[in-house]
């Protein structure tokens, strides 16, 4: 594999709210669980951002490298480390690492871990040459697998196929994907097609609109900054006008959580994915209880729920809609974030 450096690049937090820096920081050692990664490609998350911007509840270690979308080879692992070889391809994701050991971990949920280390978060991520991780929870993947493609896989497309599981919906049935034309909504389309489910896709703009409709398989979209009425136009778009039978909720604003209750159809699940800065969720009582619809929240997938999610990606039903550019141009891309110019997913290659 050649010598591992002693320095590399990377993209630096130094205080909450930044700037980013590119700047040169030690190559980390994996410990004796741990591997590390040549990370090659990494996808760029709005999660990413708020990590920057601190505006979760949830502190960040500081200084802090970001990203969890990382995907690359192995170059070096710890002693204790047996189930994965040096030169395989593999990827980092949110979830770096778990105890393995408490209740959550033994029943699969291991993201609910109480000792969960995250990538790009409480600890170093993936906008950096070469990222440690916990060998038990990286992503294995075949090397047919093009790094950049997948990048965005090991976030956002885990986490919305976790979240069409939660949803409960059934082949030929509808469901509202809401944040449609991002870097979520676009891989929650293709899933929920790839799993025989119909979808309306809720988003703004005539970019996103052309996407969701020609490339990504929704047979509706609702833009709703044209819409005068979202509930009544989702609704409409439905066969027999009762609503989708489940919402996939992956916008980064909080008005959509508070309207999804009302054009669910009766026995819809609304499920929150998306997590928008000091957001909260308000429900009309009356009707919620007589249509009895189901509200639930879907965090990211456990390790069963990511072989899954990137077979679904290696048998070529799943391609994430990617534009890349150079690791040091990172602050680029948070500047579209912050306009909501973005469809589909950004991709950082490190190299650059």
């Amino acid at each position: 594999m050649g010598e591992i450096p002693k320095k590399q690049m990377a993209m630096v937090i130094q205080k909450t709210g930044g700037p980013v820096e590119y700047k040169e920081i030690d190559v980390p050692t994996p410990g004796a669980n741990e591997v590390l990664i040549n990370i090659k490609y990494s996808g760029v998350c709005h999660t990413d951002l708020h990590a920057v911007n601190g505006d979760w509840p949830l502190p960040t270690k500081l200084p802090l490298v970001g990203g969890h979308e990382g995907a690359g080879v192995v170059v070096a692992k710890g002693d204790l480390v047996q189930d994965i070889e040096i030169g395989e391809h593999a990827g980092v994701k949110w979830i770096n690492g778990s105890c393995l050991a408490c209740d959550f971990c033994q029943q699969s949920d291991e993201p609910l871990c109480p000792k969960a280390t995250l990538s790009g978060y409480t600890v170093d991520g993936t906008f950096q040459q070469y990222c440690v991780a916990n060998a038990a929870h990286v992503a294995r993947l075949h090397k047919d697998i093009p790094l950049d493609a997948v990048a965005p896989v090991l976030c956002a497309g885990i986490t919305v196929y976790k979240g069409l599981k939660e949803s409960g919906a059934r082949p030929g049935q509808t469901v509202a994907i809401v944040g449609a034309g991002g870097g979520l909504g676009s891989l929650a389309q293709q899933y929920a097609k790839a799993m025989g489910l119909r979808t309306i896709a809720i988003d703004a703009g005539d970019e996103k609109k052309k996407m969701c409709l020609e490339q990504l398989g929704s047979y509706a979209f609702i833009d709703f900054t044209k819409s005068e009425n979202v509930a009544k136009d989702v609704q409409a778009a439905t066969e027999d006008g009762l609503g989708p039978h489940a919402v996939i909720l992956v916008a980064t604003a909080e008005k959509p959580f508070q309207q999804a209750a009302e054009y669910v159809r009766p026995r819809g699940t609304v499920v929150f994915i998306g997590l928008p800065a000091g957001a909260y969720v308000r429900a009309p009582v009356f009707e919620s209880v007589v249509k009895m619809i189901t509200i639930r929240a879907s965090y990211v997938g456990n390790r069963k729920d990511t072989s899954e999610a990137l077979d679904f990606y290696r048998r070529g039903v799943i391609k994430c809609p990617f534009k890349t550019v150079g690791l040091s141009e990172l602050q680029s891309v948070y500047d579209l974030m912050h306009k909501g110019e973005i469809a589909g997913r950004y991709v950082v290659d490190t190299s650059k």
